[in-house]
């Protein structure tokens, strides 16, 4: 595969992704850790090694990102029901 078809291919899906997790879908995130395999495949075949660890630290973030966003939802004083007065 050619340089520059790697440079659109990896731009695009990673593109995709930022855009997902900014409309607040988790497959977003999904995306994002599933771009780090071809991220992976390009650094090993252009032998460029920067790129093999960014794509560890890239995952790391983009795994706990996601299980952030598939996790239970915590709860917050206002979603609670209020079942006494303050001054009581």
């Amino acid at each position: 595969m050619s340089h520059q078809l790697w440079s659109w291919l990896l731009m695009a899906v990673g593109v995709t992704g930022l855009y997902l997790a900014g409309k607040r879908s988790w497959t977003g995130w999904a995306v994002g850790l599933a771009a780090q395999g071809l991220w992976l495949a390009y650094s090993i075949a252009t032998g460029q090694w920067g790129f093999l660890v960014s794509c560890f630290v890239y995952g790391a973030i983009y795994l706990r990102n996601l299980r952030a966003w598939l996790g239970p939802t915590p709860t917050t004083a206002t979603d609670r029901e209020v079942t006494s007065c303050a001054g009581s």
